[in-house]
Formats: C-alpha cells, structure tokens, sequence
C-alpha cells in the first residue's frame, strides 16, 4: 500500500499554505521527471477570509468592491485550479490532495470522484444526506429540489497526472461570507454548512480524522500520521 503524509495546518495565511503546495507539487513533478516515485501529501487547513478565482471564473462573480473587502478583511487571490470563484474561511475544512495520480493508476475524471465520494461518506456520518449533481463539480444536498443547496466545492490542477487543490467542506462556515461572490458562478443556488444542517456544534478534528479515513480508503494509501 502506498503512503501518504498527512500535514494539519491548523489556521494558515492562504498564500502560505499556496506556496507550500507549490513546493511540494514541483518537486513531485521533478521526482517523477528523473525516474522516481514521490510520496503523496495531503493537506488540511483552514484559511482566514479569502476569495480566490479559478482559471475559468468571471470577474463579475466577485459582488464586494475593495473597500468591502477590506471592511471584511479578505483577501483575493487567481489561482491554478479549475472553476470559477470560491470562499475560503475560518470553520470551512480545505483538504489539498497532492497526489500522483499515475502511480495510483487513476486519470484524473475518477481522482474527482474519488474526491466527491470521500466527501459524501463523511457527511453521512452524520447522517447528512449528500449527492453528486452530472455536470456540476462538488457535493450538494437535497439534490433536484427547491431549496438545493452546496456544502463542498472541489477545484483542483493537475500536471503531468499531480495532483494540486481540492476540496473546501463547510463544517461550521459563516455563510453570510458567501454572499459577497456569485459562489462558483451559481446565482440560483445557496450553500450550507454542517452545523447548519444539523444545528449543533461539530469537532473539526473528527470531521479531519473521518474524512482522512475515506481518502485512505477510496485511494488506497496509508498515512505516515494523523491529524493533531
């Protein structure tokens, strides 16, 4: 079985933790250039207020202007990752998966799904019903009805078959922060959170251990750790 570090993060700037995926995505890739094999890395964190824009996302779909936004002391930043503009921010757990998919023998339509699944496992652990929706990327709840709505968004990069990104899982988010951006370019959609859903507090460090439990499962990796 294959190994995989686990880094908890705690609370980090995003562009810290930005460039330290960066570092370990690059030195995947000159790994795998020169005949080896690298170890993969997932990350858990939880960043300050920040909106960051995908590859693909409208300007437009940020709503706050610059004095909003630093009213409300967030940043903004254009990332890599595919999709359109995304929060990050405290009670929100993001997971960045940096895998070689090649050595895990998956392309990277079943890396996502992989991803998704691992996230809706997790939720039903606390009995939160969640699905997928064809041809929307992410995990949603009370799919296909009024008040359809979205607890993880997932947005990664992938070169040379590694892996950067990943997830964003609202555990206990101030959604309120959702409303300053057109989140992942829905307009008709709301977005929730754990402790929303079921109205009462959650432990983020059991929702890290259980979903790193279902990454293990699905990918077929081990840690070297766990979560602290």
């Amino acid at each position: 079985m294959q190994t995989c570090n686990l880094l908890n993060l705690g609370t980090m700037d995003y562009k810290q933790a930005w460039d330290m995926q960066l570092a370990l995505f690059q030195e995947k890739i000159e790994l795998k250039a020169a005949g080896g094999n690298p170890n993969h890395d997932l990350i858990f964190v939880e960043h300050p207020h920040v909106y960051t824009f995908g590859k693909s996302a409208e300007r437009k779909n940020l709503l706050a202007d610059s004095e909003t936004l630093t009213r409300i002391g967030a940043g903004v930043y254009d990332i890599e990752r595919g999709g359109d503009i995304t929060y990050h921010g405290p009670g929100q757990l993001v997971a960045y998966p940096i895998f070689d998919l090649e050595q895990l023998g998956i392309g990277v339509k079943a890396f996502v799904e992989g991803i998704e699944t691992a996230i809706i496992r997790t939720l039903a652990e606390w009995n939160i019903v969640a699905e997928t929706i064809p041809g929307r990327i992410g995990v949603w709840i009370d799919k296909d009805k009024p008040n359809e709505r979205k607890i993880a968004a997932i947005g990664i990069k992938c070169s040379r078959f590694v892996s950067m990104h990943g997830l964003a899982l609202n555990v206990s988010t101030n959604l309120e922060m959702f409303g300053h951006i057109v989140p992942c370019g829905i307009s008709d959609k709301m977005v929730c959170s754990m402790e929303g859903e079921l109205g009462r507090q959650i432990d983020m460090l059991v929702v890290k251990n259980t979903l790193g439990k279902h990454f293990a499962s699905i990918f077929g990796i081990q840690f070297n750790n766990e979560p602290q």
